[in-house]
């Protein structure tokens, strides 16, 4: 199995989105999983943004596709079709702009409008860095998690701060899931895809080259 030409091993194959209002840092939260590094330069995702990583928990290795769209209205036709075969949802908001937590709602809808249902969400807020900007709490991003049945986060794409976290915390209720018959694997469709060769009892050496970053749909047409 490939990214983009590249081989890799994995047991599971998961697709992320990560969705939210333009300039909330999804490309930046992104950036920090995948390469541990952040950008002050700050430019709008034109279409679709790609990355993807290894991740162990256990024994089993998991694939995870990291999905980043655009948050303007002007490209939301363009990313909803993203929305298909997704595995987790990363909904993101910026703690120190509320309206980017009002919009949450619309984002959250569009989701699960468009997303499989077995889809998990996670509510994100970032920025924490910015804690004397702060306009959303903690308990507000908390409460609308647990009434839409979302996993919450609080995070620092600039510092790093949970930015591990989320996506170890998400894989690893996934894999409860896959271990309790959640999803069916066998079914073709299944948003879950195993790997074409099961690697039992790998361990990720910390020099593997299983990093891929890049680009989809990038058009400013």
């Amino acid at each position: 199995m490939t990214d983009q030409g590249k081989p890799v091993n994995f047991n599971f194959l998961l697709k992320y989105i990560i969705i939210g209002d333009s300039a909330v840092g999804k490309s930046n939260i992104l950036l920090r999983y995948i390469h541990d590094r952040f950008s002050e330069e700050f430019h709008s995702t034109i279409g679709v943004e790609f990355g993807a990583k290894n991740l162990q928990i256990d024994d089993k290795i998991y694939r995870i596709q990291i999905w980043d769209t655009a948050g303007q209205e002007t490209f939301r036709s363009i990313t909803r079709a993203y929305y298909k075969n997704s595995v987790c949802a990363c909904v993101v908001y910026d703690i120190s702009n509320r309206t980017t937590f009002d919009n949450i709602k619309s984002w959250v809808e569009d989701c699960k409008r468009l997303s499989p249902k077995t889809v998990l969400l996670i509510l994100v807020g970032n920025k924490i860095d910015l804690e004397e900007k702060r306009e959303v709490t903690y308990d507000e991003g908390s409460i609308f998690a647990q009434k839409n049945g979302m996993i919450f986060f609080e995070c620092s794409a600039k510092t790093g701060k949970n930015i591990n976290e989320i996506f170890i915390e998400s894989t690893k209720e996934i894999g409860k899931r896959i271990k309790n018959g959640f999803y069916d694997l066998s079914n073709e469709n299944c948003v879950i895809k195993q790997g074409s060769k099961k690697p039992e009892n790998i361990t990720l050496g910390k020099d593997e080259n299983t990093n891929y970053w890049g680009y989809c749909c990038y058009s400013q047409s």
